[in-house]
């Protein structure tokens, strides 16, 4: 067999072998178990899902400091927090982007931010860039409302906070509201998946 035969076959093989083995990661889709994590809060501590025993699922934010449309729902994302939390559905916030390349969204201006706006929730760094690409967030804010279960938290709805992140007064559909409304009422939800509108996520 010529040696270009030989090379054409072991080129086809690896190709075979590698569509099995490497699959591109697209993050998670309606109904996908969400794996849980361990990162740093802004006071230190590490929290991980499994801290929310009494959670009925999670408002997960990817979101940070530096993009204008994230500081535009800031407000927002408090007051799903204030009124879900005690409800059984806690937002998380998670900041994912490379502190290198946006040292405005690291650990010490996470905690300056957290004070000033007087956050009621965990805001967890992603410091090794290993839980977003597991999510399939793109942008910040980028939202993934979970509902825990027995078989795990299960992802119910993803995408943006609302259809409006210029004016919170002239929105008119309230998308994480309503989802998260829908899984307290043991409904169906209606809009399961929205475009997430923010920057992107820095890598």
């Amino acid at each position: 067999m010529k040696t270009t035969q030989k090379l054409l076959i072991l080129f086809v093989l690896v190709l075979s072998v590698s569509a099995f083995t490497i699959k591109p990661s697209q993050g998670y889709k309606i109904g996908d178990v969400a794996t849980d994590f361990k990162l740093e809060n802004i006071d230190g501590t590490m929290v991980s899902l499994s801290d929310f025993e009494d959670a009925k699922g999670f408002i997960i934010t990817f979101t940070c400091n530096t993009c204008p449309y994230a500081i535009a729902y800031e407000d927002r994302v408090e007051a799903l927090n204030k009124k879900y939390a005690s409800k059984g559905y806690p937002v998380i916030a998670i900041m994912p982007n490379n502190t290198t390349i946006k040292p405005g969204d690291n650990m010490e201006a996470m905690q300056k931010r957290a004070k000033e706006k007087g956050f009621t929730f965990p805001y967890l760094i992603d410091a090794e860039q290993d839980i977003y690409p597991q999510y399939g967030a793109t942008k910040t804010p980028h939202i993934y409302v979970l509902q825990k279960t027995k078989k795990g938290n299960i992802v119910k709805y993803i995408g943006a906070i609302d259809d409006n992140f210029q004016d919170a007064n002239a929105v008119k559909t309230k998308y994480v509201e309503d989802a998260v409304n829908a899984l307290l009422q043991g409904n169906e939800i209606k809009v399961k998946e929205t475009k997430a509108i923010g920057c992107s996520i820095k890598a």
